[in-house]
C-alpha cells in the first residue's frame, strides 16, 4: 500500500506542526518554501524552493502530490484554477479560499448567506470614508486592504479623513468597517472533510496585543452556553456555504449588547487552535491533515477542563534555550512548541501550553514560561 503525499504550500510554523501531525500517520509530506531556513523546510526531508506565485512553479510542484493544501493564503487564485484544471486536487479549493484572501468577496458573501458581520462597505478614497462615518455612529473607523492583511498588518483605526490616506496607496480596494464596541474576541475552529463531515472545536478566548495574539483561553471562560452554540452551528454552516475543505478558523467579535460578529475568516490550521496540540483529543492540525485527504475526522474535545495558549514572541533575549532549564523545573507539564526562528523583536518564535482543573493556575505557568523564555521574567 502507498500512503499519500501531500503536498504543502507554504514553509511557516503552520506547515511545520502539520507535518509533525501527520508523521504517526505515516503520511509523506513535500513542501514548496520561500527558503531553505523556513521553519517546515528544517523538518520535511522533500523539500522544494520556490515562488508559489509563478504558476510553473506550482504545476511542477505539484506532480507527485495527491493533494495541495497550505500554510497561507496567498497563492493567486487563477494558479490554484489551474492545478484543479490539471486534475490535482486543492483542499481548500480556491472557491472557497477566495474568501479569505479578499475581505471584500467574504463580506459580500456572509452577508447573503446571512452572517452577522460589522456595519461595512468598499471605499474609494478618504472622502468616501467621511461618508461611511456619517452614514453610522461617526469616527473612529476601521479601514483594511482587502488583500494581504495579517497579525495586525493592512488594518488602521483611523479619527478623521485626513487619517485616512494611508491604506490607499497600497493601489488595492479598501473596506471600511465600523469600529466594533466588543467586550472580547472569540475564535470558533471547525474542520470540515471533502464528504462533508465536520466537527467544531471549543469556542476560545483570544487576546490580542498590538494587533498580534498572545494569548488564546480554551473554552472560552463565562461565555454563555447558548452563545457558545451559536457560534459554533455559525462556523459549520460559514464552513458547509463556503464548500471549506480543512479546517476553518473563524474569529468573533462578542459585543456589549450580547451578540456574535464575524471579524475573519482563516483557512488553514490558526493560532487559536494551538492549544489543541496538547489540549484536544485530536489537534488542529491532525484534523486537517485528515480533512484534505477525506479521512474520517479525530474528536475535537479537550482533555483538560483549561488549557492556555501563550505566544512566544521573541524580544531581546536571542538564548531561548538556556530557559528550558528553569521552565522544565517549574512546571513538568509545560508543553513548549519551538519553531527554529531566529529569534527577532516581535516575532512568533513559539509558543507554550498549559493545561489543569484551574484557570488561574493555568493562566500563571503559560504567561510565566513565555515571559521567560522571552526574557522579560528572570525569576
Amino acid at each position: 500500500m502507498t500512503f499519500p503525499v501531500v503536498g504543502m504550500v507554504g514553509g511557516g510554523q503552520l506547515a511545520r506542526m502539520t507535518h509533525e501531525a501527520g508523521i504517526p500517520l505515516g503520511i509523506r509530506f513535500k513542501l514548496l518554501s520561500d527558503t531553505p531556513q523556513d521553519s517546515a523546510a528544517q523538518v520535511v526531508s522533500d523539500v522544494v524552493i520556490g515562488d508559489y506565485r509563478d504558476l510553473d512553479t506550482l504545476r511542477e510542484f505539484a506532480r507527485g502530490c495527491d493533494v495541495i493544501t497550505f500554510d497561507h493564503e496567498h497563492v493567486p487564485t487563477e494558479h490554484l484554477r489551474a492545478l484543479e484544471a490539471d486534475g490535482i486536487p486543492v483542499r481548500p479549493g480556491p472557491d472557497a479560499l477566495v474568501h479569505a484572501q479578499d475581505k471584500g468577496v467574504m463580506r459580500a458573501r456572509l452577508d447573503a448567506i446571512g452572517v452577522p458581520c460589522p456595519r461595512h462597505r468598499i471605499v474609494t478614497d478618504p472622502a468616501d470614508v467621511a461618508a461611511f462615518a456619517a452614514e453610522g455612529d461617526g469616527f473612529p473607523v476601521v479601514l483594511k486592504t482587502v488583500r494581504g492583511g495579517y497579525d495586525g498588518k493592512g488594518v488602521w483605526v483611523v479619527d478623521s479623513a485626513e487619517e485616512a490616506a494611508d491604506p490607499f496607496r497600497a493601489g488595492v480596494p479598501v473596506l471600511a468597517e465600523e469600529k466594533v464596541d466588543y467586550v472580547r474576541e472569540l475564535a470558533a475552529n471547525v474542520v470540515r472533510s471533502p464528504h462533508g463531515q465536520a466537527v467544531a472545536y471549543p469556542v476560545v478566548e483570544s487576546q490580542q496585543v498590538g494587533g498580534v495574539c498572545d494569548t488564546v483561553i480554551a473554552p472560552a471562560p463565562g461565555l454563555d452556553e447558548a452563545l457558545a452554540l451559536r457560534a459554533e452551528e455559525m462556523a459549520l454552516n460559514i464552513a458547509k456555504e463556503l464548500g471549506v475543505v480543512g479546517h476553518l478558523a473563524v474569529e468573533l467579535f462578542q459585543t456589549r449588547d450580547g451578540r456574535i460578529l464575524v471579524n475573519e475568516l482563516a483557512m488553514r490550521p490558526h493560532n487559536s487552535g494551538h492549544w489543541s496540540m496538547d489540549g484536544a483529543i485530536t489537534s488542529q492540525f491532525a484534523n486537517h491533515v485528515r480533512a484534505v485527504l477525506d479521512l474520517p475526522l479525530g474528536d475535537p474535545r479537550p482533555r483538560a477542563p483549561w488549557t492556555v495558549m501563550v505566544n512566544v514572541l521573541g524580544g531581546d533575549y536571542p538564548d531561548m534555550y538556556s530557559a528550558y532549564l528553569h521552565c522544565m523545573a517549574r512546571d513538568p507539564q509545560l508543553k513548549i512548541h519551538m519553531y527554529g526562528k531566529d529569534v527577532k523583536p516581535g516575532r512568533k518564535v513559539g509558543h507554550v501550553n498549559t493545561y489543569g482543573d484551574d484557570l488561574d493556575d493555568v493562566l500563571e505557568r503559560a504567561r510565566h514560561a513565555a515571559g521567560y523564555l522571552r526574557g522579560t521574567i528572570t525569576e
